[in-house]
């Protein structure tokens, strides 16, 4: 049988969800964005290595590293919902079951997202 998508629909690549591309290219981005962070944040955490909390509050008050240890924890956190969700796509068989997983993945990021961005404000502005 032949292929029935329009030339344009043959460019952009989408699948029946419309967003194959979408997801390609954003896996790919926070991967690529994950290297310079993951690199700050390593680095940041060794320069910490042996200090106390006052310390750690004291580094986290400078602003490019609460905002560098926010933007790492945001991104890492996408990168890994998209990549729980090509799995739980690839690899759930029932729609139903599926569907649960993903809603779980995204309650389950957005809630580490949550509880770290409030650890970071948290010792960022003391209490």
């Amino acid at each position: 049988m032949s292929d029935m998508r329009t030339p344009l629909g043959k460019v952009r690549g989408l699948g029946s969800a419309k967003e194959g591309t979408e997801h390609f290219w954003r896996i790919r981005l926070t991967a690529i964005a994950l290297v310079p962070l993951s690199l700050f944040v390593i680095g940041w955490v060794l320069s910490l290595r042996g200090a106390g909390l006052d310390d750690v509050r004291a580094s986290l008050s400078e602003p490019l590293v609460a905002l560098a240890v926010a933007l790492f924890l945001i991104v890492a956190l996408d990168h890994m919902r998209l990549g729980m969700q090509i799995i739980i796509e690839d690899y759930a068989h029932g729609e139903g079951g599926k569907l649960v997983l993903l809603i779980l993945n995204t309650f389950f990021t957005v809630a580490i997202g949550i509880a770290s961005i409030f650890a970071i404000l948290k010792l960022t502005f003391g209490g």
